[in-house]
């Protein structure tokens, strides 16, 4: 059986993984992967947040809620986008 300490080791290695790809897909040239990109940047928001609060890190904590946020209007933007190049090509 893991320790909490153990479990938190794991999520924040996990956020750290997942961070690092989701930064790789948002500099991808395809709009798919970018917003596969703002996707894994809001998973691992909430998993940096889920190690910030038991280790009682408040400015990540704090961060990782602006962040996503931002990430949310990342996605946003993206799709409006999506759906702005479907009307263009439907009305063609």
């Amino acid at each position: 059986m893991y320790s909490l300490e153990d479990l938190l080791n794991i999520v924040q290695w996990l956020a750290m993984v997942i961070t690092i790809t989701a930064t790789w897909y948002v500099a991808a040239e395809r709009k798919d992967n970018r917003n596969w990109g703002f996707w894994l940047f809001l998973l691992s928001n909430l998993l940096w947040f889920i190690w910030a609060i038991p280790n009682r890190a408040w400015a990540l904590a704090t961060m990782q809620v602006i962040l996503a946020g931002m990430n949310i209007r990342g996605v946003k933007k993206s799709e409006l986008k999506q759906a702005k190049k479907s009307e263009k090509v439907n009305a063609k």
